[in-house]
């Protein structure tokens, strides 16, 4: 690929200029507060504001929060968003009430050089995530006409094929922030020629959601080891009982294709914890996978399975993370997910958390995140890279 970096940029020179950054602020709001959850979003983006502004670039930033339908929206409002910025930065943030209205061609013009601002949520405009493409283009050039040049640093939205992400490139100079080209580079290496064996770990909910990605990687993997609410269907397309467990029946028939087809590389969990519920205090039990009761929900991996998948991500050269093992949001059911992230902490490998839930968990449970060779930021997109699919977004940045 042919992309022009913000190395590019500001050897042009960027003092006094009007600069877009399209960044990746969507964050997880506390609902009863408003306050941030997790700020690892707003933190990735601070090397590239920070380049500008100590550049004398007057940068305005710009990203989307949550999935409003396209009109304001107070709960997904990025004004605590501002906040958070301005403390990470140590400098004021201006803030401005809308994308293209008034408030933003006022806040942006107010800025002097090495000053920032950020701009209300993008979807809170029709025009944003619009599939009409005049729809979406009559947007771009509003937000185009805001700045003379226009940084990508927003990773987990490059595979949507928004205004901010796929059209405003086409409207002004281009490149792609630090974040950005630093994802792709890694990434790169997964696509490419990974050192062996290579592992790749694969969680959440659904196997739907992971298909794709699946049939991409088996062939590319030496094993692939799944857990999470996805395992379920695989077991039962191994015959077994899964209870109550999260089950997407009408993709039995594809799990056991893909087993067959596997030829061994697919690891499934040899335990599971059980609960009678789905709540934080349910009663629950360690059971064989193969022993599930009826009446029971798998709701984490055992500790059998933590110990065989820490022997084989022992083993790697590199390796890929996906998805948690269990629920880890509930104490009882996250330990299957801390044991196999402490496991790619301790390889000898390249380790890659992609992004989502996984760097999420990561963070909750208080791990050290630079004991990772790398954590996405974007968790749709990286699996999109890896499947080999055009995100418009990256495709927007080439010349």
């Amino acid at each position: 690929m042919s992309i022009r970096t913000l190395d590019d940029l500001l050897a042009e020179g960027v003092s006094g200029r009007r600069v877009l950054v399209r960044a990746d602020l969507n964050v997880p709001l506390d609902k009863q507060t408003g306050a941030i959850t997790d700020d690892g979003r707003i933190r990735a983006v601070l090397p590239t504001l920070r380049a500008l502004t100590e550049a004398g670039a007057k940068v305005v930033v710009f990203s989307h929060l949550g999935r409003p339908k396209g009109a304001p929206d107070p709960q997904y409002s990025l004004r605590p968003v501002a906040g958070r910025l301005g403390e990470l930065l140590g400098v004021p943030v201006s803030f401005a009430e809308d994308t293209v209205g008034d408030s933003a061609r006022s806040t942006v013009d107010a800025l002097a050089d090495g000053e920032l601002a950020l701009l209300e949520n993008l979807r809170f405009n029709k025009g944003e995530t619009s599939k009409d493409d005049a729809e979406r283009g009559a947007f771009a050039d509003q937000l185009g006409a805001l700045g003379e040049a226009y940084v990508d640093d927003a990773f987990g939205a490059v595979h949507r094929k928004h205004a901010s992400v796929h059209d405003v490139p086409a409207r002004l100079p281009h490149v792609a922030g630090r974040l950005v080209l630093r994802e792709v580079e890694v990434l790169s290496r997964l696509t490419g020629e990974p050192e062996r064996p290579y592992v790749v770990v694969l969680g959440g909910s659904k196997v739907s959601d992971k298909l794709a990605v699946i049939e991409a990687l088996l062939p590319k993997v030496d094993k692939l080891l799944i857990g999470g609410g996805m395992c379920f269907t695989f077991l039962k397309a191994q015959g077994h009982e899964v209870g109550t467990s999260l089950l997407e029946e009408e993709m039995v028939g594809t799990c056991a294709d893909l087993l067959a087809r596997a030829d061994g590389k697919i690891l499934l969990p040899v335990d599971v914890v059980a609960a009678d519920a789905f709540a934080p205090d349910a009663a629950h039990d360690t059971v064989p996978a193969d022993a599930i009761p009826s009446k029971r929900l798998g709701l984490d991996v055992g500790p059998r399975t933590v110990a065989a998948f820490a022997e084989v991500i022992g083993t790697a050269r590199t390796v890929f993370w996906n998805g948690p093992m269990g629920v880890f949001e509930m104490p009882a059911f996250a330990a299957g997910t801390r044991g196999v992230a402490e496991a790619i902490t301790k390889a000898d490998a390249f380790t890659v958390v992609g992004g989502g839930d996984s760097a999420a968990a990561v963070r909750a449970l208080g791990l050290d995140e630079s004991s990772f060779g790398h954590i996405s930021t974007g968790g749709g997109a990286s699996l999109e890279y890896l499947e080999g699919k055009t995100l418009p977004g990256i495709a927007a940045l080439e010349d």
